[in-house]
């Protein structure tokens, strides 16, 4: 019996020695096979921080004009086709209504009724204004040739107001009666032509200028029209430079600027935007009204200040910091003092000097991933680098 415990006793001995002679071993290989720190690092420098809003939007018309006659009428003649050039006054299409020309005849006839019925008047005034300052016949005859007197300056003025009604109802018939020849308004392009011959204009609907008959626009006017948040609307001003990328323009890119910004903003599912409108500097004929653009709008350009990336840049409660790895092995923590910064590059004032070596990643081997500074962002805020 002794004999068996002391077998076990001395199994019980060998096992917690192998076990820890297993530990001390894994122990030794994993410190002997742990590999150093790397940082990677860039050197501050001076250049120049250019710090810009993005948006996006569409190319827009400036000068564009809605053809949408006011009188009703069968459309005929149709003389333009998109993609014409037209001039101010050039015929677009005519509108088929006899009844306007019926109105405006008996309006003439109304017009020269009236004007001979206003001649006729004056001239009975003119008569009896004689007859009273003439008259020989006593008082009794004067005073009947006052009452007629008196009569007539009343009929005058009713005919006067004949008259002006009478030339008034002309002149919208005239007017009504030239509509059904439809002209362009304005010189340029013909962008859309929504009728057709045969069309009954009292059918067709023109609620908007998508869906007006005719839609002319000046291509030379081509501006880029963008919605900027509220955020970032306070910080756009008027000649600001643009610099402009086209969706449906590969490797293309165009300039302008700030050449308005509305005052009213829309809201749209609880973000309100502000309409922003930049001219182009150059006009292509390849940008066509509608094209989907994006918008680098420059805020503040600083020349010649302290540069570093914004990825070294972390912070500490309120206050910010670098690490600078100038020498030696191990990264010194020097906090700085920054200024305005962008996607990529952040202004540093004052902390470091130029051609210190900041971190801007460290890796740690022994990790599964490795770790880099950040930095809080503007909404909005965007850069072209140094």
């Amino acid at each position: 019996m002794n004999a068996k415990i002391f077998k076990n006793k001395k199994f019980i001995i060998a096992a917690i020695i192998i076990i820890i002679a297993g530990g001390y071993y894994w122990y030794s290989k994993s410190k002997s096979g742990s590999k150093a720190i790397q940082y990677v690092t860039e050197a501050a420098a001076k250049g120049t921080l250019t710090s810009s809003i993005s948006a996006s939007g569409n190319i827009i018309v400036d000068q564009q004009a809605t053809v949408d006659p006011t009188i009703s009428g069968t459309v005929a003649n149709v003389a333009v086709k998109v993609g014409d050039s037209v001039k101010k006054g050039q015929l677009l299409f005519t509108i088929i209504n006899d009844q306007l020309g019926t109105t405006a005849s008996k309006s003439l006839a109304s017009l020269i009724s009236a004007q001979q019925s206003f001649e006729s008047a004056q001239a009975n005034k003119k008569q009896a204004s004689y007859d009273l300052n003439h008259n020989t016949l006593g008082s009794q005859n004067k005073a009947i040739l006052k009452e007629k007197n008196e009569a007539s300056k009343i009929s005058v003025s009713a005919a006067q107001q004949s008259l002006t009604a009478a030339q008034s109802a002309y002149r919208d018939a005239s007017s009504d009666a030239a509509k059904r020849k439809v002209t362009a308004p304005i010189d340029g392009t013909v962008n859309a032509v929504n009728v057709k011959n045969g069309d009954d204009l009292s059918r067709l609907s023109s609620n908007s200028n998508s869906t007006a008959p005719i839609i002319i626009g000046d291509l030379k006017t081509l501006k880029a029209q963008v919605q900027v948040n509220e955020v970032d609307v306070t910080n756009i001003s008027i000649g600001q430079k643009v610099t402009l990328k086209l969706d449906a323009l590969d490797n293309y890119s165009a300039t302008g600027k700030v050449t308005a910004v509305d005052a009213l903003g829309t809201i749209t599912q609880g973000v309100v935007t502000y309409n922003v409108t930049i001219d182009l500097d150059n006009q292509d004929a390849r940008i066509k009204p509608q094209m989907s653009v994006s918008a680098s709008i420059i805020t503040n350009v600083k020349q010649d200040v302290l540069l570093v990336p914004s990825s070294a840049v972390k912070t500490q409660g309120n206050s910010s910091y670098v690490e600078v790895l100038n020498s030696g092995t191990t990264p010194a923590q020097k906090t700085v003092e920054v200024g305005a910064s962008n996607t990529t590059d952040t202004e540093i004032t004052s902390g470091i000097n130029v051609g210190d070596k900041v971190v801007t990643q460290t890796i740690n081997p022994n990790l599964t991933t490795s770790t880099s500074s950040t930095s809080s962002r503007i909404p909005g805020i965007g850069g072209f680098g140094r």
